[in-house]
């Protein structure tokens, strides 16, 4: 783009694992760096890869799959550093589901079996279908696929939708917050993880980096080195003190504001296990995705993973030994912060 300001899109609307991007902004740490960045939300999640990559915004945050699938379209776009690393991501439903629309979902996904599914754009869907065929199951004659872009917790409580494609962490956390308003428990909320029954060892497809268009990166290199390191500034802030880095989201957020048990508190003591401490995209994950691609046909037999760690110098942490003892721990944490709190209202142990 031809202004000055760098513009960055978001992948989904404002919420609390977008913490580096608002504190960067509100602390001025990009300023410091010598660069001014708009932060944009989008209407339509599904637009973000292409408006990035066609030059329409400069920079932006996307899922892994998609950041894959959009360079598998010719859409110009690398990876340049990770913010939510991992997140549990899957099919949420709501144990019995809503009045007038019961449901017998399981963990099962055979259970699914005459139910509608919820999805936000193209590629949640072709992952649901994928794992329909693996399952012996067809769309149109077992179970039915309807968009419902960024609503799906709404498309479950209304009953447009039996399950939904979500994070755990966020969407998860928003229909547990429903569930309190009406009397139900939140363990009702239920997530069928994909990377369970697509065997990948954890949910690296769904986390979110930080993407450039391809044109952009070349030719403004040190802008983007310069966003960066002003990330990296507000991240290790946000890992020294919480609590403060929450106060200083709220000051500049509006829509961030409550106490501790306010929706988006939650979900930054959810999300904050799967933050990103040094921004790295992970090697690993990248190889693992990649082959998931195109094993169900996103991206093409001898593709090129399109990230780079070029711009996250500094040093990074080191990777669990045992990554599926790790998602475990994960998993175990998850339940500890939604019965006891997380870093807003209660210490919770690190994981290994």
């Amino acid at each position: 783009m031809s202004s000055d300001t760098i513009s960055f899109l978001l992948n989904w609307h404002a919420t609390s694992y977008h913490a580096p991007l608002f504190l960067a902004q509100a602390k001025g740490y990009f300023q410091d760096e010598g660069v001014k960045v708009a932060i944009l939300e989008p209407n339509d999640p599904s637009d973000v890869t292409e408006l990035i990559g066609r030059g329409s915004a400069d920079m932006g945050a996307k899922a892994m799959v998609h950041t894959i699938a959009a360079k598998a379209r010719s859409y110009g776009v690398t990876s340049v550093g990770t913010l939510l690393d991992e997140p549990f991501t899957g099919l949420l439903y709501l144990k019995g589901g809503v009045e007038g629309r019961p449901n017998n979902i399981s963990d099962d996904f055979t259970s699914l079996k005459g139910k509608r599914v919820g999805y936000v754009g193209e590629f949640g869907r072709v992952q649901c279908l994928e794992l329909a065929a693996k399952h012996g199951m067809k769309e149109g004659v077992d179970l039915e696929f309807v968009r419902v872009g960024m609503d799906v917790v709404g498309g479950i409580i209304d009953g447009r939708i039996d399950c939904g494609m979500g994070v755990g962490a966020v969407n998860g956390t928003e229909l547990e917050q429903w569930c309190a308003t009406v009397g139900r428990p939140a363990t009702d909320v239920k997530l069928i993880r994909i990377d369970e029954l697509a065997e990948l060892g954890c949910c690296c497809f769904c986390s979110i980096l930080v993407i450039v268009n391809d044109a952009f990166l070349a030719a403004n290199g040190a802008k983007v080195a310069a966003v960066m390191r002003a990330l990296k500034r507000a991240t290790d802030d946000m890992f020294a003190d919480p609590a403060k880095a929450w106060v200083d989201l709220q000051r500049f957020k509006k829509q961030f504001r409550g106490d501790a048990k306010s929706l988006y508190a939650k979900m930054y003591e959810r999300c904050f296990p799967f933050m990103s401490r040094d921004l790295k995209n992970v090697e690993r994950d990248w190889a693992k995705v990649v082959k998931y691609c195109q094993r169900i046909g996103v991206c093409p037999d001898g593709f090129e993973a399109n990230f780079t760690n070029e711009f996250v110098q500094w040093e990074h942490a080191a990777e669990p030994a045992d990554p599926l003892a790790n998602q475990v721990l994960l998993a175990k944490q998850q339940e500890e912060i939604r019965v006891n709190g997380g870093v807003l209202s209660a210490p919770v142990a690190a994981t290994a």
